[in-house]
């Protein structure tokens, strides 16, 4: 491996995004041949990198077998690998995987259903979440408020929110009344509750949101919440071509059988820790 930075290094291991690397990086997480490793930093394959005491084991970039996966998020669960509070998380249902772990392309908040993709591959995951890509995100949200043509007009063109301008690329009546009226929305940027801070902008409260699309992918009917589904090489090569990245060996999917004594496991599991 030639001289790398350590983030893009430590992404493709799969431990964490670009992102999260160099802040750990920046928090004196990482150290490279027993230095504690400043941001900016470069190692190759002869250097040992450790993140919190432990040595980064890398597999070789022609070796790498890239993944990824299609999850449906119930409400309820959080975006995070643990929770003090022990709620439930996106990564409970998801199956075991070597030399790597998941990470989450972007994030739902607790209230929020529907779609979400997982990578094994920190430089996938880097890439999609980049502002610069502006992939496609839509949204079924159902709404409460007084909503005429005026206030969609505003929002198609633009609100101010307290991090910017925001708008909703599309917006289409699907249907409903009253406080059970439907609209599906589109936006490309993804910022932290950014559909319901819009409709916010103007009186409007969001009951239910339910992400249906990311980028060309649509949520599949047949992928029940909870569920997760492993994309084939052409789905993932869709994703690869869009963010530029060359494919990488062809693995074979992961066992869905095998998701049901994974989830079996783990609820069983915090039974127990519960107790």
């Amino acid at each position: 491996m030639k001289d790398e930075k350590l983030q893009k290094i430590i992404a493709n291991a799969g431990l964490t995004s670009r992102r999260d690397a160099e802040r750990w990086i920046e928090a004196g997480r990482v150290s490279v041949n027993g230095s504690i490793a400043e941001l900016g930093d470069r190692a190759s394959d002869k250097d040992k990198i450790r993140v919190d005491g432990k040595i980064l084991r890398t597999t070789p970039r022609e070796e790498f077998q890239r993944r990824m996966l299609a999850y449906h998020k119930p409400e309820g669960e959080i975006c995070s690998r643990k929770d003090p509070e022990g709620r439930p998380t996106i990564f409970d249902n998801l199956p075991s995987i070597k030399n790597g772990r998941w990470i989450n392309v972007g994030r739902l908040d607790i209230n929020t259903s529907g779609l979400i993709f997982f990578t094994n591959d920190g430089e996938l995951a880097n890439r999609l979440m980049h502002p610069s890509n502006q992939l496609i995100r839509k949204y079924a949200s159902r709404v409460r408020g007084e909503i005429d043509d005026a206030v969609l007009k505003r929002l198609s063109r633009g609100v101010e929110l307290e991090d910017g301008i925001a708008k909703f690329e599309t917006i289409h009546d699907a249907g409903g009344e009253g406080s059970n009226h439907w609209y599906h929305v589109s936006i490309r940027e993804g910022r932290n509750r950014e559909v319901r801070r819009i409709w916010e902008s103007e009186g409007i409260q969001v009951s239910r949101l339910h992400r249906i699309q990311y980028g060309p992918f649509e949520l599949e009917r047949s992928l029940k919440r909870g569920r997760w589904k492993e994309l084939e090489p052409k789905e993932l090569g869709v994703f690869e071509e869009l963010v530029g990245l060359k494919k990488t060996v062809v693995a074979k999917t992961l066992n869905q059988n095998a998701q049901k004594r994974q989830v079996k496991k783990r609820l069983k599991a915090r039974k127990i820790r519960r107790k």
